[in-house]
């Protein structure tokens, strides 16, 4: 008679259950509390002002991750030390990744504190020109993040403002903050100083009106992100001829250890409405990331000349810059051109005023420069106002219309960097509220572009 030999039993879990090991990213697919899914994200992402999207729309997932952003352990088996997954043990931690299989250990230390720990002494700054050779340890780093490393104390905005003046030379050569070193290249670096710190209290007159003026066009502020309600015709950043900007600004609010808070984005001069400003750096890696990853959602509305057909599309070009002595451009290129970068936007018709007028809602899905403006026009139907992209030929301004540009960015979607989300409208502008009026344009409309697919 043949024995049959059994098998061994499952190895017990830690909670002394046996069986098959739970899968790890499971929990992204569910979606149930526990799983590590960020859940703070639904609230009013895709159904602005409470209306139904249509039923053949992709809902646009405004607070979730990116697709470059899942966990790349999804779908791994545990390895050998893994305590299994209890689903449903508690509330979702919206800042772990999406398809995460471990559970995290305890809560490390802030960000903030860690750098203060792991940050050497403050170098003393040059008091005169000085020549540095970029070490060994320093290869591959940014420029910025090298100026940050030697000098800590200095602040981002003065590290930006010699990079951007061609005060910093690398090899002789103009750099970008964005370069990265390469051992042995040697590096110019102009006098340094640590700005002060400015105390609401010991503000001049002046800088308190400043202040009274950046509260006032503030939409949204807590203690690590401000967004603002930029008004047209103010700068965000200084340029030729420009002595008043955001950036500028900003300075009235420099906390005690003196960060000043530090611009994330950018939107023309022209151009109204949401612009997002980080208070830590903390604040400003996080929500850069969000933008270089595309898990940022911005919604412009715009007034462009004729009717777009399709009414709903998605414009897909090349753009290089024209540069000239008085004024820069930006042209539709073709691919491989030099400095050709690809851009895409969706559009959608959102309502008409005949067929003289069209009010369209615009959601980019890249970031470049004049990328709105220079598209509209390039499909026949640039933006009322516009002074650089407008040149269709016999076409009239209806009368009570200012001749301004006619774009807003009117809604910011963005990962909070302490979880959640940021969901931010800004209003219609003094001149576009007037002409949506005399045209009977009804702001307060659902907004079809909120559905457009991501990609």
């Amino acid at each position: 008679m043949s024995r049959r030999v059994k098998k061994p039993l499952a190895k017990r879990g830690p909670d002394g259950a046996r069986g098959k090991p739970a899968r790890a990213g499971l929990g992204a697919k569910t979606g149930k509390p526990g799983t590590g899914k960020a859940v703070a994200g639904k609230p009013g992402a895709g159904k602005p002002g409470g209306a139904t999207p249509p039923r053949d729309a992709k809902p646009l997932r405004a607070g979730g991750p990116s697709k470059t952003s899942r966990g790349e352990g999804a779908g791994r088996p545990p390895r050998s030390g893994d305590k299994p997954i209890r689903f449903g043990a508690g509330p979702a931690r919206s800042s772990r990744p999406v398809g995460e299989g471990r559970p995290r250990p305890a809560q490390p230390a802030p960000v903030e504190t860690r750098e203060r720990s792991e940050a050497k002494p403050d170098a003393p700054l040059p008091t005169k020109v000085e020549t540095v050779t970029v070490t060994a340890d320093e290869n591959g780093m940014r420029v910025d993040r090298f100026l940050e490393a030697r000098f800590p104390g200095l602040s981002f905005s003065h590290i930006q403002r010699i990079v951007r003046k061609g005060e910093l030379r690398v090899n002789g050569k103009r750099a970008d903050s964005k370069d990265r070193l390469e051992e042995g290249q040697s590096v110019r670096i102009p006098p340094l100083k640590l700005d002060t710190p400015k105390l609401p209290g010991h503000l001049s007159e002046a800088e308190q009106k400043t202040l009274q003026t950046l509260k006032a066009m503030t939409l949204f502020e807590d203690a690590d992100v401000l967004v603002l309600n930029k008004p047209a015709g103010l700068a965000v950043q200084g340029g030729s001829g420009t002595t008043r900007h955001i950036d500028q600004m900003l300075e009235v609010l420099r906390d005690s250890k003196g960060q000043k808070p530090r611009l994330v984005h950018r939107i023309d001069k022209e151009t109204a409405g949401c612009l997002l400003v980080a208070k830590t750096r903390f604040a400003a890696t996080a929500l850069t990331g969000s933008f270089r990853h595309r898990s940022a959602r911005k919604i412009y509305w715009a007034l462009v000349a004729g009717v777009p057909k399709p009414k709903q599309g998605r414009i897909s070009t090349y753009l290089a810059k024209d540069e000239s002595e008085e004024d820069s451009i930006m042209r539709v290129a073709k691919h491989g051109d030099d400095g050709a970068s690809h851009a895409v936007t969706y559009y959608a018709v959102v309502e008409t005023s005949g067929q003289k007028l069209a009010w369209v809602s615009l959601k980019p899905v890249t970031g470049r420069t004049h990328q709105l403006r220079a598209h509209m026009a390039h499909i026949g139907h640039a933006i009322v106002g516009d002074p650089k992209y407008f040149n269709i030929e016999n076409w009239q301004l209806p009368g009570g219309l200012q001749n301004r540009l006619h774009l807003l960015a009117r809604r910011i979607v963005i990962p909070h960097p302490r979880g959640g989300v940021i969901d931010v409208s800004a209003p219609l502008p003094p001149h576009m509220l007037q002409s949506w009026n005399l045209l009977g344009l009804e702001h307060d409309r659902f907004d079809p572009i909120e559905h457009a697919p991501e990609e």
